[in-house]
């Protein structure tokens, strides 16, 4: 029997849409997987958490990198809604710079321990952190009795990250450094970045005109983050807002949500923020990533089509910004 979804979104009805980024099976969401990484090279431990989509074939492969003094445990809500879409999604945790930071230390001194934790040191840690994860990950993709055997699609890889996290997935997929070597991961296809930010120091220019790789960058007009003014990047929305106009034409986008403070791309608030969550910017987050997704690591050509024409402004708040080169 045909039948006509309908749904209500800011006074705008969407009558059977041919793509619809939101819909998700019903067993779609299991457990989430806790694994260890060790990295033998660096004498390194990394946590991951992966969420796994149902079915067996193998599946395009998402990592997500944490902000400052986050867990693999943290933005789970994109973890959920993106192995619901058919991706194998995966949370690094990188020692160093995630919850042990201050989960120990008094209240009055977690701000100093967290800006101290946001250093090249840690930067370098983390973006070598990536590599470290892939490698393993086909490791086990081929070791029969595993649980991810022959689960895992490593030919279409996706990066994603919020905050320093987002610092972390800019350097692995195309971002210039202005010191040494670049460390873009080849076997990254695309990335989503979640409050990214400029270096601060050099050109926006210099560092983003060179990037070949599908970017879709996400921020809001109140997303400022006080922990990182000491930081590698900056903490203000000048600084978020740099990235998009020094990046190259060739599917790049950039949603700014209106008055989405710095935790509207994570799972809670944060200290010190004001004012309710507005429910509609997780809804919007989670429509155009997994549309970005579906293009850029399905070649999906609906998905593009609905990334790139009007249907998107349906999930939207009328002063969201979207724009797309």
């Amino acid at each position: 029997m045909a039948f006509a979804i309908l749904f209500v979104t800011w006074g705008h009805p969407i009558r059977a849409a041919s793509y619809l980024p939101l819909e998700l099976s019903p067993d779609a969401v299991s457990a989430p997987l806790d694994l260890i990484v060790f990295d033998e090279s660096r004498q390194r431990v990394l946590p991951v958490r992966i969420h796994l989509p149902s079915g067996h074939a193998p599946a395009p492969v998402v990592l997500f990198s944490h902000g400052l003094g986050g867990s693999r445990e943290g933005s789970s809500y994109l973890g959920r809604h993106w192995a619901g879409r058919g991706y194998v999604v995966v949370f690094l945790q990188h020692p160093g710079s995630d919850e042990a930071v201050w989960r120990d230390i008094p209240p009055a001194q977690r701000i100093n321990a967290m800006q101290k934790a946001g250093n090249l040191r840690n930067f370098m840690l983390r973006v070598k952190d990536v590599p470290a994860v892939l490698d393993q990950l086909a490791s086990w993709h081929r070791e029969p009795g595993h649980p991810l055997y022959g689960q895992l699609d490593l030919a279409q890889v996706g990066m994603a990250g919020h905050s320093f996290g987002a610092i972390t997935a800019q350097a692995v997929s195309g971002q210039q450094p202005r010191w040494g070597p670049s460390v873009q991961d080849p076997r990254i296809k695309a990335a989503v970045l979640l409050s990214p930010s400029i270096p601060r120091r050099g050109q926006a220019s210099e560092a983003f005109g060179q990037v070949n790789l599908p970017w879709l960058l996400l921020t809001g007009t109140l997303d400022i983050a006080r922990l990182m003014e000491e930081t590698l990047g900056g903490a203000d929305l000048a600084s978020r807002l740099g990235v998009y106009p020094a990046l190259p034409a060739g599917g790049k986008y950039e949603l700014v949500l209106h008055e989405a403070q710095h935790s509207a791309f994570t799972d809670r608030a944060l200290p010190g923020e004001l004012g309710k969550r507005n429910p509609n910017h997780h809804r919007a987050i989670l429509a155009v990533s997994t549309a970005f997704w579906d293009a850029w690591l399905r070649a999906d050509a609906s998905a593009r089509a609905w990334l790139d024409g009007d249907e998107v402004r349906r999930v939207l708040a009328p002063a969201d910004r979207w724009q797309r080169k």
